[in-house]
């Protein structure tokens, strides 16, 4: 009797290597496709709540180093980008945690997918008004798209470097980043999710001081 043809069996070559189709090909491209896909959707979304590609004062920089200025948040990158960095470390050992067995590939999906619709939410009105009212980011209007890829970059670059350094060595650099952080822009991303649930006013007066 023939042999069945399994779905992800060879079915021919290209340069002497085995061609594969069926769920093998899906497995092995399917995270990048879920990936380009998850980016696209996002930046559809986010033109759709009205987020310019980048900062209205026409400049293209990729870097805005003060928070106080109307660039914030408007440009690739800023300070808070190293706050999305640590969504990312922080974000890659909770997933390891839940889905030991899932693979790396698709545990970066699922973490992307979480912090892109983190961005959709952040830009809306009502969480915009929510940041004006109870943290020291008194002129928030939201980000440029630009700024909200940069900030899914980051967070990439954090699921990397957590994964790179293993738990204990990525907690010591979690906590010298939100220092640094502190001491540099009297924010991090422990005190802006403190400010945004619990706004504490000694806290948002102190910010204010710059």
């Amino acid at each position: 009797m023939a042999e069945p043809v399994m779905a992800d069996k060879t079915v021919g070559t290209a340069g002497g290597s085995p061609v594969r189709s069926g769920p093998h090909v899906v497995w092995r491209y399917g995270p990048g496709v879920a990936m380009a896909a998850l980016l696209a959707g996002t930046i559809y979304q986010l033109r759709s709540q009205g987020r310019l590609w980048w900062c209205a004062c026409g400049q293209m920089s990729l870097w805005s180093g003060n928070t106080w200025s109307r660039h914030n948040s408007q440009h690739l990158f800023d300070p808070y980008s190293f706050t999305h960095m640590l969504h990312g470390m922080a974000l890659c050992g909770i997933l390891v945690w839940l889905c030991p067995r899932v693979s790396s590939a698709w545990r970066l999906w699922v973490a992307v997918f979480i912090e892109a619709v983190w961005e959709v939410i952040e830009n809306t009105d009502a969480v915009i008004q929510r940041y004006r009212a109870v943290t020291a980011s008194l002129d928030y209007l939201g980000d440029t798209v630009a700024n909200s890829l940069g900030d899914i970059l980051s967070f990439g670059i954090g699921v990397a470097i957590a994964r790179y350094l293993g738990f204990w060595r990525s907690l010591g650099l979690f906590l010298v980043t939100e220092l640094v952080l502190v001491i540099w822009i009297r924010d991090s991303l422990l005190l802006n999710i403190l400010m945004l649930l619990y706004p504490v006013d000694a806290i948002r007066a102190w910010q204010m001081v710059h």
